[in-house]
This record gives C-alpha cells, structure tokens and sequence, in this order.
C-alpha cells in the first residue's frame, strides 16, 4: 500500500473515531470528550487531504 492510501485510510479511522467521541460526548453531557473527538475528527479531516493531495503529485 502507499503512503498515500495509508494515509487516507488512517485520516478516515481518525475521522470516524473523533466523530465517536464527539458523539458520545454529547449524550454524556462530558464537554472534555466532546472536544477532544472534535479535535481528532479535525485532525483525521486534514490526515485524509494530505494523503489525497499526496495522490496528486505520485503521478
């Protein structure tokens, strides 16, 4: 696999498991976990763009 798939795949893991938390932090009324899945679910987002962006320039 190349690094640039890797790195959409794990973007997209980050993504979901930040959306989670994210999730579960609202049903649990737990602000603390609320931002911190926030947090990941935005650093999965740019994971993703980078390795997308990576494609562009292996051609």
């Amino acid at each position: 696999m190349n690094p640039s798939t890797k790195d959409e795949i794990e973007g997209s893991v980050h993504e979901l498991e930040g959306k989670a938390k994210e999730t579960a932090g609202k049903v649990t009324n737990r602000p603390h976990l609320q931002a911190e899945g926030n947090a990941e679910k935005s650093a999965g987002k740019v994971e993703k763009k980078i390795g997308q962006i990576e494609k562009v320039f292996e051609k």
